[in-house]
């Protein structure tokens, strides 16, 4: 009797520790599965958002290199931010940082301004800088070889009014009136493409406000020329330039201001007495 109970003891047992075994193993198994569903229903979708890789500072023209792309939830994505796939990062290329954009923070067109829309020269310009177009050909601009950002010297070509009326022709000089010059824009475009010749009409030049009076005035005083200047500074000759005359150039014209009038007569005192004589008669005495 005591063996029966002893044996139905120990089943009664072992049946009650694998039911709790079971029970436990099936609660972990449902618990498992609520914390799967769970996170499932935490992850929210994201979209590929177009940042800045570092700050841009109001003025920066902007290149595909400075920006990239990064992960945004799709709930808080605000409509004017640019999303991969529907925009790309050379759709900005050239334009402007209006506002300064911090590292990380979303490119947007309100914080930017594309060339051919109103108010991107002025945004251009440093503060207290003025933009002045000048006439340019084939030869006053260099073949179409000045790209903007490039630094040019200006020339000014022009008639030399003379003193001698009896004068033949008109006589004629140049001379650099600016130098270091900033190219913004050729024609109407303010980025270039090196390598692309463009023979433009104008071109669009960064100066101070007493420096556009100067150009305004030597616009109506002859022909305006274009010189390129090399990225390597050097301004060991800025203070050898002088004018440049017609008779420097050719020498079978007379120098600016000579006079040659055989006619013109001279005194010559003996005696008390006064002849009057040719320039080349007294000098002919005198031998």
């Amino acid at each position: 009797m005591r063996f029966r109970t002893l044996l139905l003891l120990l089943f009664a047992f072992g049946l009650a520790g694998g039911t709790a075994m079971l029970a436990r193993s099936w609660l972990e198994g449902q618990r498992n599965a609520m914390l799967a569903q769970g996170r499932a229903t935490d992850k929210k979708p994201v979209r590929q958002v177009l940042v800045a890789k570092a700050d841009l500072a109001m003025g920066t023209l902007l290149r595909p290199d400075m920006l990239r792309w990064q992960a945004w939830p799709d709930a808080a994505l605000p409509p004017n931010y640019a999303v991969e796939g529907e925009r790309k990062p050379e759709d900005f290329t050239g334009a402007l940082v209006r506002f300064p954009v911090s590292a990380g923070e979303p490119v947007t067109d309100a914080k930017l301004v594309s060339p051919g829309h109103a108010g991107f020269l002025a945004a251009v310009l440093p503060a207290g800088a003025r933009a002045v177009s000048v006439p340019v050909t084939v030869t006053t601009g260099i073949s179409g070889f000045i790209f903007p950002g490039d630094r040019v010297d200006l020339i000014l070509t022009h008639v030399i009014p003379q003193d001698n009326p009896q004068a033949q022709g008109e006589r004629r000089a140049s001379e650099t009136v600016l130098r270091d010059i900033r190219v913004l824009a050729i024609d109407q475009k303010v980025e270039g493409k090196p390598g692309e010749p463009v023979i433009a009409r104008t071109a669009t030049l960064e100066v101070t406000p007493k420096q556009s009076e100067i150009i305004a005035v030597t616009q109506e005083m002859g022909r305006l020329s274009l010189s390129l200047r090399s990225l390597a500074k050097d301004d060991s000759l800025a203070t050898l330039a002088t004018p440049t005359l017609d008779n420097d150039v050719s020498r079978l014209l007379p120098a600016m201001g000579s006079k040659r009038d055989d006619k013109k007569e001279v005194t010559v005192l003996r005696g008390g007495k006064g002849n009057a004589a040719q320039p080349t008669a007294q000098l002919a005495a005198a031998k």
